[in-house]
């Protein structure tokens, strides 16, 4: 862990101790070691030039959930010390919905959701990230369906002239990290996997998926097998069936202890003109932001099958686009 704290044993541990570090110990001035002064943050919801902006957010989010945990499930990562790591980190967090905030008037719902994370740190600092809430568990658990909370969002952000824009490629900015990932058999297999998908082969679900797979997906969708991920992922490319599907990064891992992983960072950007997962065609042209983690083994011996499954986008911000185009307010 050349150029990294020494307390830290391994990339994964510098990770998931410094997230703790952050949130649950209120070190929250310790991202101003942690967090590159200059560090670029996009979301689905946003993008954050600059450490004081994070610190800002994350002080709000706080003040809205005083009790906010972090577990930490995995990271899945490449590169090296001393060019730079990616980590591409799974969390599952609560909270309780404590008091007012981006969130509306607080309900004093508790709240579980996940967040992937792809991180680029080195020298003991992050100066690169794309971060991804399952904002659409989060705002079904407040009593709200993504559109409708899209739409009251922009609303209490100023209305269409003045709300925060979502990340698109007009508002991108470039980081320093210009790495895809690393040469593995396991990332090279979900890419092939998802990209057919992309390319509406649907028949390589049965193939690569475990018929008892377990499968975790936007809006806190816990489903399984074959008849899970296909109407997930229908549902999503139905939607924007002409939309370009980019792989942005890919990593694979094969650890210790750990069954074989992988992790995605894509992209799909086109227009809102199919039936699917976003109910009535608009026309709006779309950017989605998606990470994926896949875990893969062969619970009967032979070829590996995917066993475990997670996929984030943004459902409110996909939502958030539709409804300013549409003027649908």
């Amino acid at each position: 862990m050349q150029g990294f704290d020494a307390k830290f044993r391994d990339f994964p541990d510098y990770i998931i101790g410094i997230t703790k570090e952050i949130w649950e110990d209120r070190g929250i001035a310790t991202l101003h070691d942690y967090y590159a002064p200059d560090i670029v943050v996009r979301s689905p919801a946003s993008v954050v030039v600059g450490n004081q902006g994070v610190i800002a957010a994350t002080m709000a989010t706080l003040a809205e959930f005083p009790d906010r945990t972090l577990f930490g499930e995995d990271v899945i990562w490449s590169g090296t010390p001393e060019e730079g790591m990616l980590s591409s980190h799974r969390l599952h967090s609560t909270a309780t919905h404590i008091n007012p905030g981006v969130y509306g008037a607080p309900t004093g719902k508790q709240l579980h959701y996940r967040i992937l994370a792809d991180c680029h740190a080195r020298n003991n600092a992050i100066d690169d990230e794309w971060l991804i809430r399952d904002q659409g568990a989060i705002v079904r658990q407040l009593g709200w369906e993504p559109k409708d909370y899209a739409r009251d969002l922009i609303a209490r952000e100023g209305g269409p002239e003045h709300c925060v824009k979502p990340y698109t490629p007009a508002n991108d900015v470039e980081g320093p990290y210009k790495g895809t990932g690393n040469q593995s058999e396991w990332g090279e297999r979900h890419a092939d996997v998802l990209t057919r998908i992309m390319n509406a082969d649907f028949t390589v679900i049965p193939e690569a998926y475990d018929r008892g797979a377990n499968l975790y997906y936007p809006g806190g969708l816990d489903t399984l097998s074959f008849d899970g991920a296909d109407r997930f992922w229908m549902g999503l490319r139905a939607s924007f069936p002409n939309a370009k599907f980019t792989l942005h990064h890919t990593i694979g891992r094969d650890d210790p202890m750990m069954p074989p992983r992988s992790a995605l960072r894509w992209t799909m950007h086109g227009k809102h003109e199919g039936w699917g997962g976003f109910g009535t065609p608009t026309g709006a042209e779309v950017f989605v932001l998606g990470i994926s983690h896949i875990e893969w083994g062969a619970l009967v011996g032979g070829e590996p099958r995917i066993r475990r499954e997670w996929t984030l986008y943004d459902e409110t911000s996909i939502w958030k686009q539709i409804l300013l185009q549409t003027g649908d307010l």
